[in-house]
């Protein structure tokens, strides 16, 4: 008997709790819900040392200046010099090697396939002497439509960083 009170389960939601688990299963400690984060920030800040680990250097710098320039955009209104940094650590992306986007054959079931980009990341709350005061960590995916003659890596990087801040941003 199905809750009258209680929506459906989205794909999204499904995808969040999957995407949970296996992180679970990873070691993090992923909370039901985000820690209770301070709602005002007095500065922001994007680590990309982990994507440079694993060879992406400029490109890592790329995601990582998206990444600030749309925290300083998202939480303009959520600024305190007497609160917390809010730091941002990207620790793996995912782009989808063939996008696309044509309108031929799409397969069987007649579904398309346009593929996704993904940026997984933790988002702490770091106070004056460094400690952590809350955590959050996160996996955001979208869709990509793009077609393979016009791939625009940097393109779709910065829209994924900027995406994961959004998603960022609705969670805390």
């Amino acid at each position: 008997m199905s809750n009258p009170m209680m929506p459906p389960f989205s794909r999204r939601t499904i995808l969040k709790a999957l995407a949970c688990a296996g992180l679970a299963g990873a070691g993090f400690a992923v909370p039901a819900r985000a820690q209770s984060f301070p709602q005002a920030f007095s500065s922001f800040s994007v680590d990309v040392s982990e994507l440079k680990a694993k060879g992406l250097g400029p490109f890592a710098d790329i995601i990582g200046a998206a990444a600030l320039d749309e925290l300083r955009r998202s939480f303009a209104d959520r600024t305190d010099p007497r609160g917390p940094r809010l730091v941002l650590r990207l620790t793996s992306v995912t782009m989808t090697a063939f996008p696309d986007n044509s309108s031929g054959y799409k397969g069987r079931g007649g579904g398309g396939n346009s593929g996704h980009d993904a940026l997984e990341g933790e988002a702490m709350a770091v106070g004056r002497r460094g400690e952590i005061l809350a955590s959050h960590p996160m996996l955001a995916v979208r869709d990509v439509n793009t077609s393979p003659l016009t791939p625009n890596e940097q393109g779709r990087a910065v829209e994924v960083a900027q995406h994961y801040v959004r998603w960022l941003r609705r969670q805390i």
